[in-house]
């Protein structure tokens, strides 16, 4: 059995592209904003006693190596 990851979050999956986290009731990838604050707050729960802009940066920074957000333009060009 193959395990693929979703490629929004890197979560892993059984089948297609992205997990149920990540996708709206329809299936389609939710949007960037959307994802962003729910993977901060996720990050936040595993570590309560980081500081806010900590989590933000930690997130965009998994987030751009991902292919369903790499070339999105709030990430594109950050350090």
């Amino acid at each position: 059995m193959t395990t693929l990851s979703c490629e929004s979050c890197g979560m892993p999956i059984e089948s297609g592209q992205y997990c149920q986290s990540c996708t709206d009731a329809d299936g389609n990838l939710q949007d960037f904003d959307a994802r962003f604050e729910k993977m901060v707050a996720w990050q936040a729960r595993r570590n309560p006693d980081a500081p806010g802009e900590q989590l933000e940066a930690e997130t965009r920074a998994h987030m751009a190596t991902l292919p369903a957000w790499r070339n999105h333009p709030k990430l594109v060009g950050r350090a």
